[in-house]
């Protein structure tokens, strides 16, 4: 009976996301989302991680699907890992933008804190749009007052040759030897969210 307890008090952290978090191409449990998962269990921080993403998602698709993923779960922290998608499609940064503003939002409303985790394009889109859509992330953590990781592939997609060792042949998605670096960038900013509750 205890041990039902103290299993309903480990906070949810909830990972909302497109392919980067479902795991494309990777083995099961190889992704930076199971290797937090394992980061919180050694380091002994209470928190067990659901992994909601699903490849090719958007942030319109993501923001649709949050509500019943917020009543299943009941999420402490929600983590949104979402925007390279709309990007490829061609959306309107202003829809992204809003999107992500009004999934922080529904996360917070529902109790939970939110993480907003950034992408960037590749600098073939031109020099305006890769930085208006660095800046969508940045932008909408300020407003919404979330925590922020600005480059969830930083230390692997800015690196030189970086394609031909930490990405799968599409040269889109990280390989397995990259999810650590995935997981480092993101577990300072939601240590720090589960340890401030």
């Amino acid at each position: 009976m205890a041990q039902t307890a103290s299993a309903a008090t480990v906070p949810t952290v909830l990972v909302v996301g497109d392919s980067l978090t479902a795991e494309y191409g990777l083995r099961r449990g190889s992704g930076w989302v199971a290797l937090l998962q394992q980061r919180l269990d050694s380091e002994k921080v209470p928190g067990r991680m659901v992994n909601a993403g699903i490849s090719a998602d958007t942030t319109s698709g993501g923001r649709s699907r949050l509500p019943a993923l917020l009543r299943q779960h009941k999420p402490a922290v929600v983590i949104i890992e979402l925007g390279g998608n709309d990007a490829l499609r061609g959306m309107p940064l202003s829809m992204t933008r809003d999107n992500l503003a009004a999934m922080a939002r529904l996360s917070r409303a529902a109790g939970a804190r939110v993480l907003m985790v950034g992408m960037e394009v590749p600098p073939n889109y031109g020099a305006k749009y890769t930085q208006e859509f660095r800046q969508v992330f940045k932008t909408v953590a300020q407003a919404e007052k979330t925590g922020l990781v600005p480059f969830l592939l930083a230390g692997v997609a800015d690196l030189p040759d970086a394609t031909a060792t930490l990405f799968q042949s599409d040269r889109i998605h990280p390989n397995e030897m990259a999810q650590p670096t995935l997981a480092a960038n993101v577990w300072p900013a939601l240590r720090a969210l589960l340890v401030k509750r």
